[in-house]
């Protein structure tokens, strides 16, 4: 048998894309994760000292909301089988399956996944409870008898001392949040069990999208490599069930969408892909006012796709703009005022926990539970992604698909890069104080792609797994 000569083989993505493979490298994987692992510990630490002396941060195991609960449920044999399987067989199976079924396989997977942690604590807790507490969207359904003049009367009851006030997640949320489960409901799927599994089975979406996306910006051999991590991510034990889920599915495709737009090649596709683009983002804010930060990652894409941009300007933007008015007009026209519902919230906002968490831990322990969200693997993938920013600073102005590795590299690197400035902007701004790992949701899946960066991709994923079972079955996270 003859052997192929090493230098005809093809190259990696992490040799070939100027990360680095050699054991410099890995020393700086290890020291970005130590750091990470000791942001965490001191988060936990200090975390624990200030709920104790001062009981400011409304959190029982600090930085997440959680308790701490040792416990093993019906999903736990499937979350184990899965976890192996994927590690086992993940990077292999992502590399040879045909790009169709292995979307068509990361969203089942990814589906089991999500599904199997949240059975851990059964499906009463786990799924069909969750979204029926009182601090959830379930609990208002009856309310929006009268869809219009609940609208209109929406503002008038986001505060406190408001009549009737909203639970905290309904007042929290701009209404197309609660809509959506009460539309749910008007199509016979009453009841939590249906709600949660909307957002399993949407989120789960989220995925897919952002393999998409990664694809048709910095080539197919990335996006088989990210597979993987997004499939069995740790994220996955605060989607199931979560509404956050189902709006960072709704983030995702908004987009992938536009990310389809300024990569096409025909103008005609360009229209129909950002008009869809601009109509769930207009959702996406109606969805939830931090996501709107989600148009820092939108810059980043048409700043990517600038070649089509200037060649194409009205059929890009113009869609882009008309498909974002409509969200917002419906809810105006009915009655609903998205900058005094805002407005309000904020003062919501102060009158409650958050006026009383202290800025000074959680501007940082946010951090940790990001860390936490995404793992190890992502925290070590995003070293990366800035190594190959910083050596490859001009490599990002060569337009998707160009064959330069290093410009498919500083593609991806950006993208991740925007969504984490992103996430800087909503922890800076003091109104995600605690709970961002459900929260930021939306903003972790972009994250985690920066994982195709990483050598040894069975060794890092393993990680991520181990690190979403402990979590699991160690604590009882609630929101």
């Amino acid at each position: 048998m003859t052997r192929t000569p090493r230098s005809t083989r093809p190259r990696t993505p992490h040799a070939s894309s100027g990360s680095g493979s050699g054991s410099g490298s890995v020393r700086l994987d290890l020291y970005v994760v130590g750091a990470a692992v000791l942001l965490v510990a001191a988060a936990v630490l200090i975390g624990r000292h200030i709920q104790r002396s001062r009981h400011t941060l409304f959190v029982d195991w600090p930085p997440l909301l959680a308790s701490w609960g040792p416990h093993v449920g019906p999903g736990t044999p499937a979350a184990i089988v899965l976890a192996v399987a994927c590690v086992a067989y993940g990077p292999a199976v992502a590399a040879r399956l045909p790009w169709r079924a292995l979307l068509a396989a990361a969203w089942g997977t990814a589906t089991a996944w999500i599904l199997s942690l949240a059975l851990v604590d059964g499906w009463g807790r786990g799924v069909a409870g969750r979204l029926t507490t009182r601090h959830e969207y379930l609990r208002v359904v009856d309310r929006f008898a009268d869809i219009p003049a609940a609208l209109r009367g929406f503002d008038g009851h986001i505060l406190i001392d408001a009549p009737d006030n909203w639970p905290a997640h309904v007042a929290g949320h701009p209404p197309a949040a609660t809509l959506t489960f009460v539309l749910l409901d008007r199509a016979g799927l009453q009841g939590g069990g249906w709600a949660g599994a909307w957002c399993v089975t949407v989120g789960a979406t989220a995925c897919v999208a952002v393999l998409v996306a990664v694809r048709a910006l910095a080539g197919e051999e990335l996006a088989r490599r990210a597979a993987p991590f997004l499939v069995v991510a740790p994220a996955a034990v605060w989607m199931g069930t979560s509404a956050d889920a189902y709006f960072a599915a709704v983030a995702a495709w908004s987009v992938t969408l536009l990310v389809l737009a300024v990569t096409a090649r025909s103008a005609r596709r360009s229209i129909g892909r950002a008009a869809g683009s601009g109509l769930l983002f207009g959702l996406t804010c109606y969805l939830s006012y931090g996501l709107t930060l989600f148009a820092v990652v939108g810059a980043a894409v048409l700043l990517l796709g600038r070649r089509r941009v200037r060649e194409r300007p009205a059929a890009l933007l113009l869609p882009l703009l008309a498909g974002f008015a409509v969200v917002p007009a419906v809810f105006t026209l009915a009655g609903f005022d998205w900058w005094e519902a805002y407005r309000l919230l904020v003062t919501r906002y102060r009158q409650g926990a958050g006026g009383v968490r202290p800025y000074g831990y959680w501007v940082w322990a946010n951090l940790a539970c990001t860390v936490l969200v995404v793992g190890p693997a992502s925290a070590a993938g995003l070293g990366r992604a800035g190594g190959v920013l910083l050596r490859h600073p001009r490599a990002v102005l060569t337009a998707p698909g160009a064959p330069e590795p290093p410009g498919a590299a500083a593609r991806l690197s950006l993208l991740a890069a925007s969504a984490f400035l992103a996430l800087l902007a909503a922890d800076l701004s003091g109104m995600s104080k605690a709970e961002t790992e459900r929260i930021w949701l939306p903003f972790a899946l972009w994250l985690l792609p920066a994982c195709a960066f990483l050598p040894r991709p069975r060794g890092w994923q393993a990680a991520q797994a181990v690190l979403a079972l402990l979590l699991n079955h160690l604590l009882r996270t609630g929101w």
